[in-house]
């Protein structure tokens, strides 16, 4: 038996209605499959995200801990096992893949240290062989500085073919711009949409190929397992990938555990990490795509108005040359 979350449950049927209900209900079938098919014996609580169960398991043949990770299959988690492979290829930093059923999309992970999420360095946690930093300002640049060093390793490496890409979703966030902005209540909140989409239009033709994470924040990179070898290591995990520039991939830092005076900070210390910091245009544009991209889906929600911590990453970045 599984204990499947409330919050699960409530996410999956807001968000992907039947299939979420489908979903749902597979869920306590499809662990006992897949404990049994991979021989494997729960070894901790249930975890979950927002669209995803996770087990800590044991692999009974040889002993080795893992994770068995349940989720609905859709256009941004289907490339996830793909991603990660080459990631692991690459030595890049992602965490390990043990096992996959396409069918399914069940996924049998390398077990992380889930207690020591980066985002407990921004709070104090310290750092893997490291020592605890003073002050909370320091301590969340620091989770910034690690963040960068794995989003640089894991943007390095080339798109495979067949993932989604960013000059997809570009089209559909420029063609769905005009009526969003439309939407919104408040005329300011109008210009500044119009100056994101303006920014997108300058790039939109050089979307770029590097293999993106599209979520990582500091709950999506965690400290890795001395019994695994990386004691020591950040690990990322959770990726939505695609196909893309990495200007793409910023911002979910300046938007995660959200601090207005510390955006253009960060945005600086990320660009450096990729090697952007010559090109800090093209990063802010896509950076501002990425404000476009949540408010069309927002707006399509119902929404009137841009999220405050997202209008106020974007007026901050539209001073930046």
């Amino acid at each position: 038996m599984i204990d499947i979350p409330d919050e699960l449950i409530a996410t999956q049927y807001a968000y992907n209605g039947a299939a979420g209900r489908a979903f749902v209900a597979a869920l306590p079938g499809l662990a006992g499959r897949f404990l049994e098919e991979w021989g494997l014996r729960r070894d901790g609580a249930t975890m979950y995200g927002m669209c995803a169960l996770v087990l800590p398991v044991v692999r009974e043949a040889d002993g080795v801990p893992a994770a068995l990770k349940l989720q609905l299959v859709d256009e941004e988690t289907v490339g996830e096992p793909v991603a990660l492979r080459a990631w692991g290829a690459a030595g890049a930093g992602a965490v390990g893949v043990l096992g996959h059923d396409p069918g399914t999309g069940a996924l049998l992970l390398e077990r992380l240290d889930e207690g020591r999420p980066l985002s407990g360095v921004a709070g104090g946690g310290g750092v893997p062989g490291g020592s605890r930093l003073v002050g909370e300002v320091a301590d969340a640049r620091r989770a910034v500085t690690v963040l960068g060093e794995v989003l640089a390793r894991l943007a390095a490496v080339p798109a495979p073919e067949g993932l989604r890409t960013l000059g997809d979703a570009v089209e559909r966030m420029l063609a769905a711009a005009p009526e969003a902005m439309r939407r919104l209540a408040d005329e300011e909140e109008r210009r500044l949409l119009a100056d994101c989409a303006a920014a997108v239009r300058e790039v939109a033709g050089e979307p770029g190929d590097r293999l993106l994470h599209w979520d990582l924040h500091y709950d999506n990179i965690l400290a890795g397992r001395a019994d695994a070898g990386r004691a020591g290591e950040w690990v990322a995990l959770d990726p939505k990938p695609l196909a893309g520039d990495p200007g793409f991939e910023l911002f979910p830092a300046l938007d995660n555990l959200f601090d207005a005076g510390e955006v253009v900070w960060r945005f600086d210390a990320l660009t450096e990490a990729l090697g952007m910091e010559r090109d800090r245009g093209r990063a802010r544009a896509w950076t501002l795509g990425r404000v476009l991209q949540n408010a069309v889906w927002a707006v399509g929600d119902g929404a009137r108005e841009l999220a405050p911590d997202h209008a106020e990453i974007a007026r901050r970045l539209l001073g930046v040359r």
